[in-house]
């Protein structure tokens, strides 16, 4: 979990680079392009079929990943780095939420007080200008896509962790690109094609390598623990987030930005945390 946390972190600031100029569809293409040829390379190797067991289950990890990708790229284009990651990762919290339901993990208590947090938290960081008057507010349009991409990425986590007892976690992350592939071009079209020019063939580059291996390693990580301890273990990435969004990007955080982040880290925390024996 903790190299996988790493590796999409350098993705985020290659897409964010990238994303200056080329659109949404286009890195999220570039993105699952490298990723399946890589899994379709490591799928030959192994003795299995990568069409897996339950397909219908892969589908829906393949979709609820596309959305939330989309929806992260997006914001983090149009939020600063560090804000979008913020918002982005509730998704512990709600994987565990989801979790309880869909796979009947158990939930202590403290969970309603963890959700409050978090959307303080969220809201903090966002700063709407109905509520914190000539603050530095964010663009509402992009919170919201944040905050249905985090809504994503938690029902794909919570997939995975199903698939995890009947599929070999190559094929799990296979589906991704499968999915997400045929069902960027739509968007792509609408959004408009531009040419990559010189270093942005790199970072698009990058994009699939690093998101390929972090994908790699969190889906091992869901197959080894519950759904939320698991993305729990990505608190390290909102800490790369705000350095990165300083020395790249000049991106300098207010004081309710940096407790809103807090009270985010302390919700899932407290859902996502081991029970004393």
């Amino acid at each position: 979990m903790l190299m996988g946390t790493l590796f999409f972190s350098v993705m985020s600031v290659f897409a964010k680079l990238a994303g200056e100029r080329l659109p949404t569809m286009e890195l999220v293409l570039a993105r699952v392009i490298v990723t399946l040829v890589m899994c379709w390379w490591a799928l030959r190797s192994l003795p299995i079929s990568p069409w897996g067991n339950n397909r219908r289950l892969l589908m829906m990890r393949g979709f609820a990943g596309f959305m939330g990708l989309s929806c992260y790229f997006y914001a983090i284009n149009h939020l600063p780095l560090a804000d979008a990651t913020v918002i982005q990762f509730c998704n512990p919290m709600l994987a565990a939420l989801i979790a309880v339901f869909a796979l009947k993990e158990s939930l202590r208590g403290t969970a309603v007080v963890a959700t409050i947090l978090s959307m303080v938290g969220v809201v903090l960081v966002a700063q709407p200008t109905f509520l914190f008057a000539g603050g530095a507010a964010l663009d509402p349009v992009a919170v919201v896509i944040g905050v249905v991409g985090a809504i994503f990425s938690a029902i794909a986590y919570v997939v995975i962790r199903r698939l995890g007892a009947t599929e070999h976690h190559m094929v799990v992350v296979f589906y991704f690109p499968l999915v997400t592939g045929p069902a960027s071009l739509p968007l792509l079209a609408v959004e408009g094609v531009v040419m990559p020019q010189g270093v942005e063939w790199l970072l698009l580059l990058g994009i699939g390598i690093a998101a390929q291996l972090g994908q790699i390693e969190i889906t091992k990580g869901f197959k080894l623990e519950t759904a939320g301890r698991a993305s729990a273990v990505t608190y390290l990435q909102i800490v790369l987030a705000y350095t990165w969004g300083v020395l790249l990007f000049g991106e300098f955080p207010n004081a309710l930005s940096l407790v809103g982040a807090l009270l985010v880290v302390l919700g899932v925390f407290s859902v996502t945390r081991r029970p004393k024996p």
